[in-house]
């Protein structure tokens, strides 16, 4: 399994606020409630990597009624871990939290209930959320919101990541404890709520690869015709993803907006040129 080197933990003047992860290179993506006190729109955060690295972090969006926030990176930094693919959970499925409040804490795994439910968060947003249960009995899982939840893969296959865990579940029985369910809002909730994200940087999300082509190799923007040409190839890949059920159908809609209309922009920013 590649090594899960995509979650981050979130300070304010040295004190933890709690988990988040790389959505790409430059959005980390966390739970509005771990920002608890930052009332400022853009207050920045410090970000730490699982490399040891330190980075400067802004909030630049939040969703108070799903209870999700965005983090962009300082454009200083150049973030070279790798980013994982997204995904689409299914009822069945195995998964797993490679995130983690303390060394000395548990990591979570269990089953995927449900993939795609509507969920009544305590936001209030009636959100697509995946159903979890989770196989370590702690009574509380308070702490762990933020992370990113990872479907388990048979082999040596690199991660998938199909939601971001926020919430859980109260034992009937018990007001002062916790069932062992849990809630996070899917990968493709959080791209439908907030709209900072370009193509590049959507692909590089589902699969790292190499952006739009920047050029014919002659120093000159696409023409329309080549630009129309990347366009459908873009197309083509998005739909290999969609059969391979790495994107649900909202994802792949946006994608293929997204990539005509940077192919457009790119061409007539090379017109203005």
């Amino acid at each position: 399994m590649t090594s899960a080197s995509y979650w981050v933990e979130l300070f304010e003047s040295q004190q933890r606020l709690g988990g988040g992860f790389l959505l790409t290179r430059r959005y980390v993506l966390t739970a509005l409630h771990c920002l608890r006190d930052i009332s400022s729109f853009d207050a920045q955060v410090e970000v730490a990597l699982t490399d040891g690295s330190r980075l400067v972090g802004q909030v630049c969006r939040r969703d108070r009624d799903a209870d999700l926030a965005l983090i962009t990176l300082s454009a200083a930094y150049e973030v070279k871990l790798p980013i994982p693919r997204a995904g689409v959970a299914q009822g069945g499925d195995d998964w797993y939290g490679p995130y983690r409040p303390a060394a000395a804490e548990v990591h979570l795994r269990g089953r995927v209930d449900d993939g795609a439910i509507e969920y009544l968060c305590e936001g209030g947003a009636l959100i697509q959320a995946l159903q979890l249960t989770v196989n370590q009995l702690l009574g509380d899982y308070s702490g762990y919101s933020g992370g990113p939840v990872v479907k388990e893969s048979p082999g040596d296959h690199a991660p998938v990541v199909v939601g971001i865990l926020l919430e859980q579940a109260p034992d009937r029985a018990a007001a002062n404890r916790a069932a062992n369910v849990l809630f996070a809002a899917t990968i493709g909730e959080a791209m439908r709520r907030f709209d900072q994200f370009d193509v590049e940087h959507l692909m590089d999300v589902v699969h790292p690869t190499s952006g739009l082509s920047k050029g014919n190799g002659a120093g000159h923007e696409p023409t329309v015709d080549a630009a129309a040409t990347t366009a459908e190839a873009w197309f083509d890949r998005i739909d290999q993803w969609s059969q391979r059920q790495v994107l649900d159908p909202s994802q792949v809609a946006e994608l293929k907006f997204m990539a005509a209309k940077a192919a457009i922009e790119r061409q007539v920013h090379g017109h203005d040129a």
